[in-house]
């Protein structure tokens, strides 16, 4: 859609502008709920990242799953970013928003016939093959169209990522990636692979970690299996050291690692490694660049809480409700109020849609716009339309300007594909 400029007054407070447009102005134009990006927030990440890692043969490859809107996966295109995908549907988003397949990779453990096929066809850089069934299937595929895939196997370091259980991965009784004994018998019988290289090795730990002390763990292990195929004569070319970087969801309380010290790990690591890097960054790249606008329908008094009722809801955001997640909350408020305890919660009917309990924040009325920070990762991507609601609007911000890119759903889009059962068929 045509970008508008939003002509932002110069004294308005500061969290009531992003990328210098005026927030109030996009709600009152696209209406609420709405997730908000800026761009330039997203730049500077993807430019601070590249100087970190000035020097190194290195290749960034998006985790498109935290934000896959395709002016999001535009932007990474445009900066020369690669994509870490895990679908046949972000394949086809990426390849969609520019991102050349030579800069894919394919994670997952569940990747079947199908999306293989596809990938390959496209020419997808790599393969982060996460079973024995998957590399048996990856060669079958792969020799019925006479193409070479390339591959990494995908280590389990059994390490704790310290970080919230439904994000953790670099587990052993996690689902992903499998023990270096496994490993090491992939690579000897390496030479049955007539139509995968098995050349590389990839290690993803978990997500929002803000320790770098998991990080260096896996790194190692990785590190120490990459030296012994090395001496037994198995060429690596590519060491994948995943993602996960965490980032500030809580002001005061997050601390997350700065982007030069995490790359520093990295140098240490594999340091002497003459192959490519892969780095599968998502949330870091687009978390704190992203808001959610909302309003509030109406306060009710129960019994023994106060609710603030908003109309977005946890089909819009669903961090809170599936892993207790912190959001900050801020109510984009004109003038000083007195400071009131609310739990903070949509209009889903599930207890469960609650964004916050016992938030303390400063009074609010029905019509007051409020803003929930640090969406921009795993907000819109894992939206539904829960209660029949209508995915909400997407706008990107950048330098002053706002462009809708995803209409708010109407009910007949939210319909659309459905049917009534007027043509029955016998299996």
């Amino acid at each position: 859609m045509t970008a508008t400029t939003a002509h932002a007054d110069p004294a308005c407070a500061d969290k009531a502008c992003l990328d210098g447009v005026d927030l109030p102005a996009v709600a009152r134009r696209v209406g609420t709920p709405c997730h908000v990006y800026s761009a330039s927030a997203i730049r500077e990440r993807i430019d601070a990242l590249k100087a970190a890692l000035h020097g190194l043969d290195a290749l960034v490859c998006y985790a498109a799953k935290a934000n896959s809107n395709i002016a999001i996966l535009q932007l990474m295109a445009d900066a020369g970013l690669g994509a870490d995908i895990v679908s046949g549907g972000e394949l086809w988003r990426c390849l969609y928003a520019g991102i050349p397949a030579e800069r894919i990779v394919f994670s997952g453990v569940g990747k079947t016939a199908e999306e293989i096929a596809d990938a390959l066809e496209a020419g997808v850089a790599r393969f982060n093959v996460e079973s024995a069934d998957e590399l048996q299937l990856l060669q079958r595929v792969a020799s019925e169209r006479n193409v070479i895939a390339c591959a990494s196997a995908r280590i389990n370091p059994d390490v704790d990522a310290l970080t919230h259980a439904k994000i953790s991965t670099g587990k052993s009784e996690n689902k992903f990636g499998v023990g270096v004994d496994e490993a090491r018998g992939w690579f000897a019988g390496g030479a049955a692979l007539t139509h995968v290289r098995l050349d590389g090795l990839h290690v993803h730990i978990g997500s929002q970690m803000l320790s770098l002390d998991p990080i260096r763990a896996a790194l190692q292990r990785v590190v120490d299996f990459w030296h012994e195929l090395a001496a037994a004569g198995y060429a690596i070319r590519s060491l994948d050291v995943g993602g996960g970087l965490g980032v500030r969801y809580r002001a005061g309380h997050d601390h997350p690692v700065s982007i030069d010290d995490y790359v520093d790990a990295i140098r240490h690591a594999l340091a002497g490694f003459e192959g490519r890097i892969l780095l599968e960054p998502g949330r870091w790249l687009v978390a704190e660049a992203g808001v959610l606008l909302t309003r509030v329908i109406r306060i009710k008094h129960g019994q023994q809480r106060k609710f603030l009722i908003l109309d977005a809801a946890m089909n819009d955001l669903l961090r809170p409700s599936l892993y207790d997640a912190w959001h900050d909350i801020v109510p984009l408020l004109d003038d000083s109020r007195s400071m009131q305890t609310y739990d903070v919660v949509g209009p889903v009917c599930e207890t469960g849609d609650t964004f916050a309990r016992d938030r303390e924040l400063p009074e609010c009325r029905a019509g007051d716009l409020v803003m929930i920070k640090a969406t921009g990762a795993y907000g819109a991507s894992m939206a539904s339309t829960y209660n029949s609601r209508p995915l909400a609007a997407e706008v990107l911000l950048d330098r002053g300007h706002y462009a809708v890119v995803r209409e708010r759903q109407t009910f007949e889009e939210m319909i659309a594909g459905e049917h009534s059962a007027d043509q029955w068929e016998t299996a």
